[in-house]
């Protein structure tokens, strides 16, 4: 009979998606640097995109486009990617590393930034970018997708409020 001591679990497919509570907690005090770094980094952002294109970038004109962006497009993007794709991606490459950032990061940005392009022009397409490796950080860090749908559902409310002030 096998030693028990040595026995490995396996991680089930929603341990691997990043379906579990977010380990260490998320919301734990003092607040987690990685996370605080994320949501201040994206106030400059903001305001640049408010000055310089404010007139070209449209906010949700009801409460249906508001909550399209801030909770219905953030869940299902980063379940989609940074969940399932990046989830699997980390389990095929092991985790392997290029500098900072894991093969598995940079290639769910790859398809996260090429799946903007249906909808986006190239370069808004390409401006998803950092923030994808921001989430894509998120969800590896706390071992869990949900950082990385509040930090996405918080970008882009950031960014739909500087549409609608900078028209106002």
């Amino acid at each position: 009979m096998p030693d028990p001591t040595l026995r490995r679990e396996h991680p089930t497919l929603a341990q691997e998606c990043g379906l579990g509570r977010p380990r260490p907690p998320m919301l734990g005090w003092p607040a987690d640097a990685h996370l605080a770094v994320a949501a201040l980094a994206a106030l400059p952002v903001w305001v640049v995109l408010g000055i310089a294109f404010g007139e070209r970038i449209a906010a949700p004109a009801h409460w249906i486009g508001w909550l399209s962006l801030i909770v219905i497009q953030p869940a299902i993007e980063e379940l989609v990617f940074r969940g399932v794709l990046q989830g699997q991606l980390l389990r095929l490459t092991g985790g392997r590393r290029l500098g900072p950032l894991t093969l598995a990061n940079l290639l769910t940005t790859i398809g996260f930034a090429a799946m903007h392009l249906i909808a986006q022009p190239p370069g808004w397409a390409l401006a998803v970018a950092a923030p994808s490796l921001v989430f894509g950080h998120l969800r590896e860090r706390f071992g869990s997708v949900w950082p990385a749908i509040a930090m996405h559902a918080f970008y882009n409310a950031g960014f739909g409020l500087a549409a609608g002030l900078a028209r106002s």
